[in-house]
């Protein structure tokens, strides 16, 4: 699969501009200022596909980025507490929309920071993933931050997690290039079955 050739499509602020259901797509999903740009900008070897910022809560649409034989969906990242209630709300109803429609969601790659544990909001969503029978892989990012013994550690406590979901996980850095190759063969592999 080449992922060299992604580009932009379109911007969701609402369930109702969702554009009509055909490549099949891989939906990138994580709580606010977890790394979905810088992955989704490593994966394809771009430096600004996707717009990183340094404040959380700043994406508050669905991105679409088309890709020769799939779309990467970018959804809102989740659980930043200095977001207004209505748009919180405004959010959620988004994001339900997406998934309460027929859409081709080959993979969901959920986004969890690897210094910490995932937080209450990571795991309804696994348990949302879990329950959908939508299938996902987590994807743990900043690992880089971690020295040797933290790292042991983290590795051991995202084990028990993610084994009682069955779910794998992978070790990301979209600074050191850690697991981008394990993560495209994930996603080609999503697409062929």
């Amino acid at each position: 699969m080449n992922f060299q050739n992604a580009e932009f499509e379109l911007a969701a602020g609402t369930a109702e501009q969702l554009p009509k259901a055909g490549l099949p797509e891989i939906v990138f999903s994580g709580r606010s200022n977890v790394g979905k740009s810088s992955l989704l900008n490593k994966l394809v070897n771009r430096k600004a596909l996707a717009r990183t910022s340094a404040t959380p809560g700043k994406t508050a649409t669905i991105n679409f980025y088309k890709l020769t034989n799939c779309r990467f969906v970018d959804l809102p990242g989740y659980g930043y507490a200095r977001v207004a209630k209505g748009e919180k709300e405004r959010w959620g109803k988004l994001v339900n929309g997406y998934f309460a429609q027929d859409r081709p969601i080959a993979l969901v790659l959920q986004l969890v920071d690897m210094r910490h544990k995932p937080t209450a909001d990571d795991v309804q969503m696994l348990d949302f993933l879990s329950a959908s029978g939508l299938p996902f892989a987590a994807v743990c990012t900043k690992c880089d931050k971690l020295n040797q013994t933290e790292t042991k550690a983290q590795t051991e406590l995202m084990h028990g997690i993610f084994d009682e979901f069955d779910v794998k996980f992978f070790p990301f850095s979209s600074t050191k290039g850690l697991g981008v190759e394990e993560v495209r063969a994930l996603i080609t592999n999503a697409l062929e079955i």
